[in-house]
Formats: C-alpha cells, structure tokens, sequence
C-alpha cells in the first residue's frame, strides 16, 4: 500500500494545486458573505445602538432619582430653617439688649436666606428633572424605534444565512481538509496574503502575461519559471503567488491575430524590391543581342 506524503513531501505542483483549489473555495464563501450584504454591520451598528440607549436611560434614571433626592433634603432643610427662624423670632421678645437683637435679627436674616437659596435650588432641580424626563421619554421613543429596526433587519439576515447556511458549512469543511494537507508555513504565508489584499486573491494564475490579481506585466523569464512548477513563484508587485493557468484547469483562450496592415512605407519597400528583381533580366536581354549582332 502506498503511503500517503505529508504536507512538507508533496510536490511544488501539488502544492500550487492544492492553494488553488482553496482559493477557489475561500472566494465561494467570500461571494456567499457578499449575498449578505451589510446586513451583519448594520445588525451590530443597531445592537451598539441599542446598548448605548438604555445605557443613557438607565444613567436618566439614575439622574432623576437623585434630583428627587435632592429636593427632598433642600425641603428637609427649609423646614430647619424655617423652626430656627420661629425661634429666633421668640427670643425678640425676650432680648436684654440691642446686641442680642442685632444678633437675632442677623440669624433671621440669615435662615430666610437660606430658604431663599434651598428654594432656587429645589426649582432648578425640577427644571433640570423635567429636562431628565423628556429625555427619557424622547430615549425610549428612540429605543423602541431601533427595535423595531433590528428586528426587521435581523429577520432579514436569519434568511439569508438559513439559505446559505448549508452550503456555507460544507464550503468551510472542504477548506478546512484542504488546509491540513497544505505545508503549515506556505499556508500562513497564504493567508497573510490573502488578507493584505482587498479581493482576498492570494494565489493567481497568469493571463496575458500580467498577474491576475494586480495585473501588472510579468518578465517572460518570470512566467517560464511559473509554468516549469520548480518552486513557488510571487508577484514582485502585489506579492500574491502565482500559478500557471493550465495547471489550474483555466482554458485561456488566445486572441486571434489580424493580419497587418501595409503602411506606405512597407508599400514602397515592397515597390523598390520588385524594381530591383526587374533590373538584372534587363541586362541579360542587352547582353543576348549584341551576341547575336
């Protein structure tokens, strides 16, 4: 029974077939997420955005229940300075002298004062909490709204994927077999390759003597390299591995060359030479007659 080769054993040629036949089922599932759309973006941008909804609500909430909190004790401490004002008030009528009135008079001052103030305080509160329940009210009309998005969009994604889901999957065990029988380091280089490049091309084949992924022109001895399969060969302009097309079972049909044009100089040289095969029979008809005379 024949042993199986390792990664490592097998042939440049096996090799180059075997990243082709990856690529090729790489790009099925790439064009399978393409059918998807943004839809996975704009699932994750409304989930973001949900998040960050009830984020801010919850932070609202919190916002408005301090308020609340707040005005409670503003309330608490007007009615402590409203008992030392009833206070200060009772001892006018027991003063010795105009220093305890004075001073009296200053604590009342002070304590309506301090009303004055808790009361500024406890309106803007309430300003700033009805600003606080607007908010939360314009939030959840917000959220409920972006809800309502994201189930429509999710619903939409759940189809697509329940129709491409199967294949998708057989796609990715293919490509993960195919991977194991590839050379653990010419498959990280692949990768690499395949991710720095924008249509996820790593490994191309050569057509009209330009790459296929870049298309840029590539030397003949570069390209006689590619079809004798001795070692790997990359691009020198995108670096993505290249591969002769016969060898990855692509039919490239050659163009069909037109027959060229004479231009008027190719027309005169034709002309020239016709006029100089006509000059030596010229020749040998003189030399025959003067022989004959």
């Amino acid at each position: 029974m024949k042993r199986k080769l390792t990664p490592a054993e097998l042939s440049v040629e096996d090799k180059l077939k075997l990243l082709y036949q990856l690529q090729t089922v790489l790009s099925e599932i790439d064009r399978i997420r393409t059918l998807r759309g943004e839809l996975p973006l704009e699932v994750e941008d409304l989930e973001d955005e949900v998040e960050g909804l009830n984020t801010r609500m919850e932070r609202t909430r919190n916002e408005i229940a301090e308020l609340r909190s707040s005005v409670n004790a503003l309330k608490g401490d007007i009615e402590i300075a409203n008992g030392k004002i009833a206070t200060y008030k009772g001892q006018l009528d027991n003063v010795r002298n105009n220093r305890e009135y004075d001073t009296l008079n200053k604590e009342i001052e002070f304590q309506t004062l301090e009303v004055e103030l808790c009361n500024k305080k406890i309106r803007d509160a309430i300003n700033a909490e009805k600003q606080k329940e607007e908010l939360l009210v314009s939030s959840q009309t917000q959220l409920d709204e972006r809800l309502q998005d994201l189930e429509v969009k999710k619903n939409e994604l759940d189809e697509i994927v329940a129709e491409t889901k199967a294949d998708e999957e057989k796609l990715r065990e293919k490509a993960k077999n195919l991977e194991l029988s590839i050379e653990p380091n010419l498959l990280r280089s692949f990768k690499r390759i395949r991710k720095s490049c924008r249509n996820g091309l790593g490994i191309v084949y050569v057509q009209r003597d330009s790459c296929g992924g870049c298309f840029a022109q590539i030397p003949p001895q570069r390209q006689l390299d590619v079809r004798i399969h001795k070692k790997i060969i990359v691009c020198e302009y995108c670096g993505r591995i290249l591969i002769d097309p016969e060898l990855a079972g692509v039919k490239i049909e050659k163009p069909v060359e037109e027959p060229k044009k004479r231009t008027r100089r190719r027309r005169a040289e034709a002309k020239a030479e016709e006029e100089q095969t006509v000059e030596p029979m010229d020749v040998m008809d003189d030399m025959d007659l003067e022989t004959e005379e």
